[in-house]
């Protein structure tokens, strides 16, 4: 089962965009998760890169602004890439 929550806060505007020939509706976001960190005893933040789709990437433009609390709810897929240079 892959299946992730994660709540944090908006670190840009969310950028709305849509693929050429389908037209399907894509909003790239970060979102940083606050973690404390039991050594320093300090707060710290993860940068969680997020990508939503659909309705809700429309609707994700539409109403959320840089530094707005979200609760993301979805599944972790990772991604790799690699340049002409390698």
């Amino acid at each position: 089962m892959n299946k992730v929550i994660l709540i944090g806060r908006l670190t840009k505007d969310p950028d709305l965009r849509f693929l050429p020939g389908s037209g399907a509706a894509t909003t790239s976001i970060t979102l940083a998760v606050d973690k404390y960190n039991t050594k320093t005893g300090q707060k710290e933040a993860d940068f969680v890169p997020v990508v939503i789709w659909g309705k809700q990437a429309e609707s994700t433009a539409n109403y959320m602004r840089k530094g707005h609390q979200m609760a993301i709810f979805g599944k972790i897929q990772t991604r790799n890439y690699e340049n002409k240079d390698g």
